[in-house]
């Protein structure tokens, strides 16, 4: 596609998604963090339509705008980012719905998933760092083989309780992914999440399980057990 045909294509969709704006539902939104007011279902629609297009995605991504950059993740091929690329994409993702997307439906189906995942754990930024929890997680579920579980269960006993919002979030989801996924592990993941509380007060609606990792380990744990 010429260098044209992708401009006049990238107006288009962000007039589209410009009338999509709803102002109700960006003050919602906002509260969470994430500057938009575009109905995903809707916006998920408009990335159907326009299928699979990288070059597209990339000019997307480039305008810093929240709706037009979730579009961009929901219509790239995550296998053509090279590391350094995702790395930048990753620290500039200020929305929290971004950051999310970029992380899952990217990063994680990347050749580069985990070079990145131990380089973020590591970044002194928190929610760099929380990033790099999140591709923990997905290994502690999918390819443990390799992971020192009393590591990270060492990390996660001396920094969730005082880190950040969204370290913290990622960190209990790994704590309770090991409850979950390994029993050799259980009777200690279950001990921490205990101690430290993390999440025990958290508001939880009917039907749904409590993040509160013992309470969380021991719903998945029982349901596995009666499947």
């Amino acid at each position: 596609m010429s260098e044209t045909m992708t401009a006049g294509l990238l107006g288009e969709v962000m007039a589209e998604l410009a009338v999509l704006e709803d102002p109700k539902m960006r003050e919602a939104n906002e509260k969470r963090g994430d500057d938009h007011g575009v109905n995903l279902s809707k916006l998920r629609a408009v990335a159907k339509r326009l299928k699979t297009q990288q070059e597209l995605a990339r000019e997307l991504w480039a305008t810093n705008d929240t709706p037009a950059r979730l579009v961009a993740l929901l219509i790239c091929r995550p296998k053509a980012f090279e590391r350094d690329e995702l790395d930048t994409m990753l620290r500039e993702a200020r929305a929290p719905k971004v950051h999310d997307w970029l992380v899952n439906y990217v990063v994680k189906k990347s050749p580069h998933a985990e070079d990145l995942r131990v380089a973020w754990m590591a970044d002194p930024d928190p929610v760099v760092a929380s990033a790099g929890w999140a591709l923990t997680s997905e290994r502690v579920a999918k390819t443990p083989a390799g992971l020192d579980f009393p590591e990270l269960l060492d990390i996660i006993e001396a920094q969730m309780r005082d880190a950040p919002d969204r370290l913290q979030w990622a960190m209990n989801h790994t704590l309770a992914f090991i409850g979950i996924e390994h029993p050799e592990h259980r009777a200690r993941a279950l001990d921490i999440g205990e101690r430290l509380e993390v999440l025990k007060d958290y508001p939880t609606p009917p039907n749904c399980t409590s993040p509160f990792a013992p309470i969380w380990i021991n719903e998945m744990v029982s349901r596995q057990a009666t499947a």
